[in-house]
């Protein structure tokens, strides 16, 4: 055996000494750690998809409440007048008595007969500008949401269901009824 050969020997015996790394055991370890990545990443796409559906509700409900405040303010501005037109109602009603009832004939009254005139005249223009109109329903078919039927009269002349006389006429504000109106219905005669 020559010198060299004797190297090579010895270097053999050491490298039988040496411990070699584990292959499988680092790729246990990187496969581990990929699997823990993994669900690391998986968990916080779970909550960044969790946090997205939060963030478009919270907006969705902002927006609700922004349109539900929009609308109540619209209301509020809308029929703020409602309690205040409904005492002007009996105001309107005298005035359009005083005018019926008046004696139109006697000279002497002619003059106050007029002013009262006016003054309703006015008073309706007044109002209307705020949205209360007045409801007349004389010869239309009856209305529950806007009549309120006092009498029911067997008449052959008119279609049952009929207003054939207002004892009072109603008012809305705005499209909503805050008086009926009084009235008399046709009923089929028997």
């Amino acid at each position: 055996m020559n010198h060299e050969e004797q190297k090579v020997e010895q270097m053999e015996g050491l490298e039988d000494h040496v411990e070699q790394p584990d292959v499988d055991s680092e790729l246990t370890q990187e496969q581990a750690r990929i699997v823990e990545l993994e669900a690391q990443l998986e968990a916080a796409t779970a909550a960044a998809a969790d946090e997205r559906d939060r963030a478009v509700r919270a907006v969705a409900e902002m927006e609700n409440l922004r349109r539900r405040a929009a609308q109540d303010v619209e209301k509020a501005h809308k029929f703020a007048l409602e309690k205040f037109a409904s005492e002007l109602l009996p105001v309107l009603d005298n005035l359009e008595r005083a005018i019926e009832l008046a004696d139109k004939e006697n000279d002497a009254l002619k003059p106050m007969i007029e002013g009262v005139e006016l003054t309703l005249k006015s008073m309706v223009s007044s109002v209307a500008k705020f949205g209360l109109t007045p409801i007349d329903p004389a010869g239309q078919p009856f209305d529950p949401n806007a009549h309120q039927a006092m009498s029911m009269v067997p008449n052959a002349e008119v279609a049952p269901n009929t207003v054939i006389a207002v004892m009072q006429k109603g008012y809305d504000l705005n499209g909503r009824v805050i008086r009926p109106a009084m009235v008399m219905v046709a009923k089929s005669v028997d």
